[in-house]
């Protein structure tokens, strides 16, 4: 069924939009197109990912449903182990729940984003 839309970018709220796009552009290898206090975007020439500043905004409390995720990211990588090693080093932070380590390395960026490391193919 053809659609009527294009898809343009994801937006994604945060209280630090500058530093989820530092930390985004270096994980993903992708350019900061713009960075501000109040809105930053990253983009690989396909594809774009903005940061809006959000007053008040109160981050997911994942993996703790108490204060739901509202979104994850899932990451192909080659390397689970050195994916979250490479991640943990630019600032993420591993819950201590992880169902199932030696398919999906879960963390969380700064701000306590979620993403998920999964192997390729």
């Amino acid at each position: 069924m053809p659609g009527f839309a294009s898809f343009a970018m994801i937006n994604l709220d945060s209280d630090d939009p500058a530093g989820l796009a530092s930390f985004y552009s270096r994980v993903l290898g992708w350019d900061v197109l713009h960075s501000e206090a109040e809105y930053a975007m990253i983009g690989d020439g396909s594809i774009s990912i903005g940061f809006g500043k959000v007053p008040g905004y109160a981050a997911p409390g994942w993996p703790d449903e108490a204060a739901p995720k509202r979104y994850h990211l899932d990451l192909y990588v080659d390397d689970l182990d050195a994916a979250e090693e490479k991640a943990l080093a630019l600032g993420a932070s591993k819950p201590s729940e992880q169902p199932n380590p030696s398919r999906v390395a879960r963390a969380a960026g700064p701000g306590r984003s979620p993403l998920r490391h999964l192997p390729e193919g």
